[in-house]
Protein backbone atom coordinates (compact mmCIF):
# COMPACT_ATOMS: atom_id res chain seq x y z
CA UNK A 1 0.00 0.00 0.00
CA UNK A 2 1.45 3.40 -1.00
CA UNK A 3 1.56 5.67 2.05
CA UNK A 4 1.73 8.77 -0.18
CA UNK A 5 -1.80 8.08 -1.41
CA UNK A 6 -5.05 8.77 0.47
CA UNK A 7 -5.79 6.18 3.15
CA UNK A 8 -8.31 3.37 2.90
CA UNK A 9 -10.77 5.08 5.26
CA UNK A 10 -10.56 8.35 3.30
CA UNK A 11 -11.38 6.58 0.04
CA UNK A 12 -14.11 4.43 1.59
CA UNK A 13 -15.83 7.49 3.04
CA UNK A 14 -15.54 9.31 -0.29
CA UNK A 15 -17.29 6.48 -2.11
CA UNK A 16 -20.27 6.77 0.23
CA UNK A 17 -20.80 10.24 -1.21
CA UNK A 18 -19.92 9.28 -4.78
CA UNK A 19 -22.29 6.28 -4.81
CA UNK A 20 -25.25 7.47 -2.72
CA UNK A 21 -28.14 5.43 -1.41
CA UNK A 22 -31.51 6.69 -0.11
CA UNK A 23 -31.75 4.24 2.82
CA UNK A 24 -28.89 4.37 5.32
CA UNK A 25 -28.39 2.83 8.77
CA UNK A 26 -25.39 3.33 11.05
CA UNK A 27 -24.78 0.49 13.49
CA UNK A 28 -21.54 0.71 15.45
CA UNK A 29 -18.69 0.95 12.98
CA UNK A 30 -20.87 -0.22 10.07
CA UNK A 31 -22.73 1.81 7.49
CA UNK A 32 -25.63 -0.17 6.00
CA UNK A 33 -27.25 0.99 2.77
CA UNK A 34 -29.86 -0.10 0.27
CA UNK A 35 -31.23 1.31 -2.97
CA UNK A 36 -32.85 -0.63 -5.81
CA UNK A 37 -30.70 -3.74 -5.49
CA UNK A 38 -28.33 -2.82 -8.33
CA UNK A 39 -24.93 -1.29 -7.56
CA UNK A 40 -23.00 -3.29 -4.96
CA UNK A 41 -21.78 -0.35 -2.90
CA UNK A 42 -25.25 1.16 -2.58
CA UNK A 43 -26.75 -2.15 -1.46
CA UNK A 44 -24.26 -3.56 1.03
CA UNK A 45 -23.08 -3.16 4.61
CA UNK A 46 -19.45 -2.20 5.17
CA UNK A 47 -17.28 -1.46 8.16
CA UNK A 48 -15.45 1.84 8.55
CA UNK A 49 -13.75 0.84 11.83
CA UNK A 50 -11.31 -2.09 12.06
CA UNK A 51 -11.28 -2.06 15.87
CA UNK A 52 -12.47 -5.15 17.81
CA UNK A 53 -16.27 -5.19 18.17
CA UNK A 54 -17.69 -6.99 21.21
CA UNK A 55 -21.23 -6.75 19.77
CA UNK A 56 -20.36 -7.99 16.30
CA UNK A 57 -22.64 -11.05 16.30
CA UNK A 58 -25.69 -9.08 17.39
CA UNK A 59 -24.82 -6.34 14.92
CA UNK A 60 -24.73 -8.80 12.02
CA UNK A 61 -28.21 -9.98 13.00
CA UNK A 62 -29.56 -6.43 13.00
CA UNK A 63 -27.98 -5.75 9.61
CA UNK A 64 -29.59 -8.89 8.21
CA UNK A 65 -32.96 -7.69 9.52
CA UNK A 66 -32.44 -4.35 7.77
CA UNK A 67 -32.02 -6.05 4.39
CA UNK A 68 -34.88 -8.45 4.89
CA UNK A 69 -37.22 -5.58 5.73
CA UNK A 70 -36.05 -3.86 2.53
CA UNK A 71 -36.72 -7.05 0.56
CA UNK A 72 -33.08 -7.76 -0.31
CA UNK A 73 -30.62 -10.56 0.28
CA UNK A 74 -28.15 -9.52 3.03
CA UNK A 75 -24.80 -8.50 1.58
CA UNK A 76 -21.59 -7.35 3.22
CA UNK A 77 -18.68 -5.62 1.58
CA UNK A 78 -15.42 -6.87 3.10
CA UNK A 79 -12.39 -4.55 3.08
CA UNK A 80 -9.23 -3.88 5.12
CA UNK A 81 -11.49 -1.96 7.54
CA UNK A 82 -13.31 -5.12 8.72
CA UNK A 83 -13.28 -5.74 12.49
CA UNK A 84 -11.52 -8.91 13.63
CA UNK A 85 -13.66 -12.01 13.29
CA UNK A 86 -16.13 -10.65 10.73
CA UNK A 87 -15.12 -13.03 7.95
CA UNK A 88 -15.33 -16.08 10.21
CA UNK A 89 -18.74 -15.08 11.59
CA UNK A 90 -20.18 -14.50 8.13
CA UNK A 91 -18.81 -17.80 6.86
CA UNK A 92 -20.35 -19.61 9.85
CA UNK A 93 -23.73 -18.07 8.95
CA UNK A 94 -23.48 -19.44 5.42
CA UNK A 95 -22.21 -16.35 3.60
CA UNK A 96 -20.12 -16.98 0.51
CA UNK A 97 -17.80 -14.63 -1.42
CA UNK A 98 -19.25 -13.28 -4.64
CA UNK A 99 -16.41 -11.45 -6.40
CA UNK A 100 -13.27 -9.44 -5.65
CA UNK A 101 -12.26 -6.01 -6.89
CA UNK A 102 -9.29 -3.71 -6.67
CA UNK A 103 -9.50 -0.12 -5.55
CA UNK A 104 -6.93 1.55 -7.76
CA UNK A 105 -5.54 4.97 -7.00
CA UNK A 106 -2.96 7.46 -8.21
CA UNK A 107 -2.15 11.10 -8.72
CA UNK A 108 -4.04 13.17 -11.26
CA UNK A 109 -1.01 13.77 -13.43
CA UNK A 110 -0.53 15.08 -16.93
CA UNK A 111 -2.09 11.96 -18.46
CA UNK A 112 -5.45 13.39 -17.39
CA UNK A 113 -6.28 16.03 -19.97
CA UNK A 114 -9.25 17.60 -21.72
CA UNK A 115 -10.50 16.04 -24.93
CA UNK A 116 -12.29 17.99 -27.68
CA UNK A 117 -14.67 15.08 -28.28
CA UNK A 118 -15.72 14.85 -24.59
CA UNK A 119 -18.60 16.77 -23.08
CA UNK A 120 -19.25 17.15 -19.34
CA UNK A 121 -22.99 16.75 -18.76
CA UNK A 122 -24.92 17.86 -15.69
CA UNK A 123 -26.80 14.56 -15.49
CA UNK A 124 -27.25 11.15 -17.12
CA UNK A 125 -28.78 12.41 -20.35
CA UNK A 126 -30.22 9.86 -22.82
CA UNK A 127 -27.06 9.52 -24.95
CA UNK A 128 -24.90 8.97 -21.84
CA UNK A 129 -27.38 6.43 -20.49
CA UNK A 130 -27.46 4.61 -23.81
CA UNK A 131 -23.67 4.23 -23.83
CA UNK A 132 -23.55 3.24 -20.16
CA UNK A 133 -26.21 0.58 -20.71
CA UNK A 134 -23.93 -1.10 -23.27
CA UNK A 135 -21.45 -2.01 -20.53
CA UNK A 136 -21.32 -5.22 -18.54
CA UNK A 137 -23.64 -5.88 -15.58
CA UNK A 138 -25.92 -2.94 -16.41
CA UNK A 139 -29.11 -4.63 -15.27
CA UNK A 140 -32.34 -2.58 -14.97
CA UNK A 141 -31.85 -2.05 -11.20
CA UNK A 142 -28.45 -0.46 -11.81
CA UNK A 143 -29.82 1.78 -14.53
CA UNK A 144 -32.69 2.87 -12.28
CA UNK A 145 -30.21 3.82 -9.56
CA UNK A 146 -28.04 5.80 -11.96
CA UNK A 147 -31.07 7.73 -13.22
CA UNK A 148 -31.68 9.01 -9.68
CA UNK A 149 -28.09 10.03 -8.97
CA UNK A 150 -28.55 13.77 -9.56
CA UNK A 151 -31.21 14.05 -6.86
CA UNK A 152 -29.10 12.15 -4.30
CA UNK A 153 -25.59 13.50 -4.88
CA UNK A 154 -24.29 16.13 -2.50
CA UNK A 155 -20.89 16.67 -4.16
CA UNK A 156 -19.81 18.04 -7.56
CA UNK A 157 -20.14 15.46 -10.33
CA UNK A 158 -20.19 15.19 -14.11
CA UNK A 159 -21.32 12.63 -16.64
CA UNK A 160 -18.63 12.56 -19.34
CA UNK A 161 -19.74 11.64 -22.86
CA UNK A 162 -17.31 11.05 -25.71
CA UNK A 163 -18.89 11.39 -29.17
CA UNK A 164 -17.11 10.85 -32.49
CA UNK A 165 -17.80 12.80 -35.69
CA UNK A 166 -19.75 10.72 -38.22
CA UNK A 167 -20.58 13.36 -40.79
CA UNK A 168 -20.85 17.12 -41.31
CA UNK A 169 -22.04 18.58 -38.01
CA UNK A 170 -23.06 15.25 -36.45
CA UNK A 171 -21.52 12.99 -33.82
CA UNK A 172 -22.19 9.48 -32.52
CA UNK A 173 -21.99 8.76 -28.75
CA UNK A 174 -19.22 6.19 -28.25
CA UNK A 175 -17.91 6.15 -24.66
CA UNK A 176 -18.81 7.46 -21.24
CA UNK A 177 -17.65 7.81 -17.64
CA UNK A 178 -18.91 9.35 -14.40
CA UNK A 179 -16.71 11.49 -12.15
CA UNK A 180 -17.03 13.08 -8.72
CA UNK A 181 -14.83 15.68 -7.05
CA UNK A 182 -14.65 15.74 -3.26
CA UNK A 183 -11.77 17.75 -1.86
CA UNK A 184 -8.54 16.21 -3.12
CA UNK A 185 -10.25 13.00 -4.28
CA UNK A 186 -11.75 12.30 -7.68
CA UNK A 187 -13.91 9.21 -8.06
CA UNK A 188 -13.98 7.63 -11.53
CA UNK A 189 -16.91 5.33 -12.30
CA UNK A 190 -19.13 3.92 -15.06
CA UNK A 191 -16.54 3.59 -17.80
CA UNK A 192 -18.24 2.11 -20.85
CA UNK A 193 -17.43 1.94 -24.56
CA UNK A 194 -20.06 0.82 -27.04
CA UNK A 195 -19.08 -2.50 -28.68
CA UNK A 196 -18.69 -1.02 -32.17
CA UNK A 197 -16.12 1.49 -30.87
CA UNK A 198 -13.92 -0.71 -28.70
CA UNK A 199 -10.16 -1.17 -29.11
CA UNK A 200 -9.68 2.40 -30.32
CA UNK A 201 -8.37 3.89 -27.08
CA UNK A 202 -11.64 5.64 -26.30
CA UNK A 203 -11.79 4.29 -22.75
CA UNK A 204 -8.50 5.95 -21.89
CA UNK A 205 -9.60 9.20 -23.51
CA UNK A 206 -12.88 9.45 -21.63
CA UNK A 207 -11.22 8.56 -18.30
CA UNK A 208 -8.50 11.13 -18.93
CA UNK A 209 -11.12 13.80 -19.62
CA UNK A 210 -13.02 12.85 -16.47
CA UNK A 211 -9.89 13.22 -14.37
CA UNK A 212 -9.12 16.58 -15.97
CA UNK A 213 -12.61 17.79 -15.02
CA UNK A 214 -11.98 16.83 -11.39
CA UNK A 215 -8.49 18.34 -11.33
CA UNK A 216 -9.92 21.71 -12.31
CA UNK A 217 -12.07 21.44 -9.17
CA UNK A 218 -9.15 20.88 -6.84
CA UNK A 219 -8.72 17.10 -6.91
CA UNK A 220 -5.14 15.79 -6.71
CA UNK A 221 -5.78 12.05 -6.62
CA UNK A 222 -8.15 9.73 -8.44
CA UNK A 223 -9.55 6.37 -7.41
CA UNK A 224 -11.60 3.78 -9.25
CA UNK A 225 -12.90 0.26 -8.66
CA UNK A 226 -12.13 -2.57 -11.08
CA UNK A 227 -12.91 -6.27 -10.88
CA UNK A 228 -9.73 -8.31 -10.39
CA UNK A 229 -10.66 -10.33 -13.47
CA UNK A 230 -10.94 -7.26 -15.73
CA UNK A 231 -7.39 -7.27 -17.09
CA UNK A 232 -8.18 -4.81 -19.89
CA UNK A 233 -9.53 -2.14 -17.54
CA UNK A 234 -6.69 -2.63 -15.07
CA UNK A 235 -4.17 -2.15 -17.87
CA UNK A 236 -5.99 0.94 -19.19
CA UNK A 237 -6.00 2.55 -15.75
CA UNK A 238 -2.39 1.59 -15.06
CA UNK A 239 -1.51 3.57 -18.16
CA UNK A 240 -3.05 6.60 -16.47
CA UNK A 241 -1.12 5.96 -13.26
CA UNK A 242 -3.89 4.26 -11.27
CA UNK A 243 -2.69 1.03 -9.66
CA UNK A 244 -3.84 -1.30 -6.90
CA UNK A 245 -4.19 0.34 -3.47
CA UNK A 246 -6.29 -2.33 -1.71
CA UNK A 247 -8.96 -4.93 -2.41
CA UNK A 248 -12.50 -5.65 -1.34
CA UNK A 249 -15.03 -8.37 -1.98
CA UNK A 250 -18.74 -8.93 -1.47
CA UNK A 251 -20.09 -11.78 0.61
CA UNK A 252 -23.72 -12.82 0.17
CA UNK A 253 -26.14 -14.64 2.41
CA UNK A 254 -27.11 -17.93 0.74
CA UNK A 255 -30.87 -17.46 0.95
CA UNK A 256 -31.69 -13.98 2.17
Amino acid sequence: MNSALPGVLEIERATLSAVPAPRVLFDGGFVVRSFAGGTGRANAACSLDPAPDAELAARIGRIEDFYRRAGFRPRFRSSPLDPPGLAAMLEARGYRPHDESQVICGKLGEAFRDDPDCLALAGPEPDWTMVMASGEHQVPARQAEKARMPELLGIPAAWILLSLPDGPGTKTPAACAFVTAQGELAGLFDLAVRPAFRRRGLGRRVMAAAGAWARRRGARFAYAQVACTNAASLALNAGLGLTEHYRYRYVLHPTG
